[in-house]
């Protein structure tokens, strides 16, 4: 029997928001009122929740002050085989949903998440991350920060994915760096579910996120702990992180490919292409299709080209869009030859 056929980055990122069933569509229409109301009340409450996330010390008061509060604002965390988690454990790895994942553990365990890519500020500081500076750094300050001595430890919480899937089909490559840190680790599962709506959307910012989850009636988070795994004598960083990314997979009942965050952003820039793309196909018209981008129906977004061989038709296409656009806006544009031997400048 062939093992199943891993799924492609359109199965395991969520483009639209809105669900595409009928009778959802109506009964979230029919909750939009209520939906709003929640939405204001829960800004309030919120504000509330992260002051007092300030206020009190890391501790097990907290957490339950916190947890009960999150449960107002929708945000209801689960937990399942509690028991398994080792306290001695520094490293925890997950997979990754949405982009409050590590507030929620963290209202399970203290924990600590370094933001990737991402400069210190006061922004990634108020959503709960580490502020640590660099990749070519980062490895080395965690592990000091796992060698540290000081009580209680903390451990850290790293999702090797690096981006967030739908958390339905699939797991992407696990990075081999977090598993670089320390010869043990202990994974946990993640799931998210939400009525009437994607968990979440591919291009979305976290601040929109934010506002659905407070949207929406609630969200479940359910995590559940797997039992600590050691390094092989012998096994690298990549042997060992594929092993765990092929436990959580089966934990979760998914596929674990070897789809990369590169992978990701091709898929929304193919996305991004195809909202502009069909335009001309079902007008078959350009003119009408300039006037969707003029009136900002459509964004335009101008495809990569390289040197050398695009450069007769990347004139060409200039040229086109110019009288185009001198047609529709009443704009008479003269242009020489010589003018198209760069992209054009308006």
């Amino acid at each position: 029997m062939e093992p199943p056929q891993a799924p492609g980055p359109e199965r395991l990122f969520d483009s639209h928001r809105l669900p595409s069933d009928g009778f959802l569509l109506l009964a979230l229409l029919l909750y939009a009122p209520v939906g709003f109301c929640l939405l204001v009340l829960r800004l309030f409450l919120g504000i509330h929740v992260f002051l007092v996330s300030c206020a009190l010390p890391d501790s097990v008061l907290r957490r339950f002050v916190v947890r009960t509060m999150c449960a107002v604002l929708g945000l209801v965390a689960r937990e399942e085989d509690s028991g398994l988690r080792d306290q001695r454990v520094r490293v925890l790895i997950s997979n990754h949903v949405t982009p409050f994942d590590h507030n929620i553990v963290n209202l399970l365990t203290s924990c600590s998440t370094p933001l990737l890519n991402s400069p210190p500020s006061f922004v990634c500081w108020s959503r709960g991350f580490m502020e640590m500076d660099g990749r070519g750094e980062l490895v080395e300050s965690l592990k000091r920060f796992c060698a540290s001595t000081r009580l209680p430890p903390t451990p850290l919480l790293l999702f090797p994915e690096e981006e967030a899937t739908n958390g339905r089909e699939g797991l992407l490559r696990f990075s081999s760096w977090p598993f670089s840190i320390q010869d043990v680790i202990q994974p946990l599962t993640l799931r998210v579910q939400r009525p009437l709506v994607s968990v979440t959307v591919s291009d979305a910012s976290w601040v929109s996120e934010l506002l659905w989850s407070l949207f929406v009636p609630f969200t479940v988070y359910q995590v559940r702990w797997l039992r600590p795994v050691h390094r092989q004598l012998g096994e690298g960083n990549e042997e060992f992180a594929l092993r765990v990314q092929q436990l959580v997979a089966q934990e979760l009942g998914q596929t674990g490919t070897r789809l990369t965050p590169a992978d990701k952003a091709e898929h929304m820039k193919r996305q991004r292409h195809r909202r502009l793309h069909p335009q001309s196909a079902r007008t078959g018209c350009v003119d009408l299709t300039i006037t969707n981008l003029l009136e900002g129906a459509v964004a335009f977004i101008p495809e990569d080209i390289t040197e050398g061989t695009q450069a007769l038709p990347t004139a060409s296409a200039s040229k086109t869009l110019a009288q185009c656009l001198s047609c529709k806006v009443g704009i008479r544009c003269r242009f020489n030859d010589d003018d198209f031997a760069s992209p054009l400048t308006l």
